[in-house]
């Protein structure tokens, strides 16, 4: 576990948290990181990558989103560039990096993509792709989550399948867009603006967001500190699987005004 203080000039503070675990696999092949900007305080952009294939083409894949980020982030100037162009550029750009990578590779590597940009001014750009989610909560309410590149969102959209059974379906892994593959990876935007003071952005690995109801993940970031949450929820998470559980990983963010 991980967490951060980031400061604004504009009268709010960041409280940030990662976590993450191995689960009941062999090998870890999440990545997360909260990057603070180096020169503008207030803003901030977690990322949260869930590799996949074979022991260590998933692990690539994922390190090279963190990597991507971390390396247009720090070349990001939040009063100049678009903050969606930065976030579609981290995602294309990791997506062709994964795909060089598969060339050299045992195994062919993927990975999904989950990543919120907070603002000076306290808008927030989101993007995704796979089922690795982005939620945005005030409160203990869900006002929004993002929506699975995946086979069974696809069943749910088509009203084949009921969301409530769709965490139990057989073909729940299967996605239908992500970074690495060679069809090029949805671009799935969305503009929160502004965030107010008690709202919570939640990136999560479906490690994490199986076990959960929305209700169940908002009481928990409302109710304590993100470090705090975050511990509270993996361990939950890891309680639930019974012994069965995926890597899990998430990434944390409330926005609180300052004290006067």
């Amino acid at each position: 576990m991980s967490n951060a203080q980031l400061a604004s000039d504009a009268g709010y503070r960041l409280l940030a948290a990662t976590g993450m675990h191995r689960g009941d696999r062999a090998y870890q092949q999440d990545q997360v990181q909260i990057f603070g900007h180096a020169r503008v305080a207030g803003c901030a952009l977690a990322v949260l990558a869930d590799g996949m294939g074979g022991k260590s083409g998933g692990r690539k894949a994922a390190d090279q989103v963190i990597l991507t980020a971390q390396q247009l982030f720090e070349r990001y100037a939040p009063n100049r560039d678009d903050a969606q162009s930065l976030l579609k550029q981290i995602v294309m750009e990791a997506h062709l990096m994964i795909k060089l990578t598969a060339i050299t590779s045992e195994e062919e590597p993927h990975s999904t993509a989950a990543a919120f940009l907070v603002g000076p001014s306290r808008a927030c750009e989101v993007i995704h792709a796979g089922d690795s989610r982005v939620y945005h909560f005030r409160g203990a309410e869900m006002l929004s989550r993002t929506i699975d590149h995946s086979y069974v969102q696809r069943l749910v959209d088509e009203g084949t399948v009921a969301e409530a059974d769709a965490n139990a379906h057989a073909q729940s892994n299967l996605l239908t867009g992500c970074l690495g593959t060679q069809a090029d990876p949805p671009l799935t935007v969305k503009r929160i603006d502004p965030l107010e003071f008690g709202d919570s952005l939640l990136a999560c690995s479906d490690g994490l967001w199986h076990y959960f109801t929305p209700r169940e993940l908002g009481a928990i970031v409302h109710a304590l500190p993100p470090r705090e949450a975050s511990e509270m929820l993996i361990a939950k998470a890891r309680q639930r699987a019974r012994g069965t559980g995926d890597n899990a990983s998430l990434a944390l963010v409330r926005i609180e005004a300052l004290a006067d």
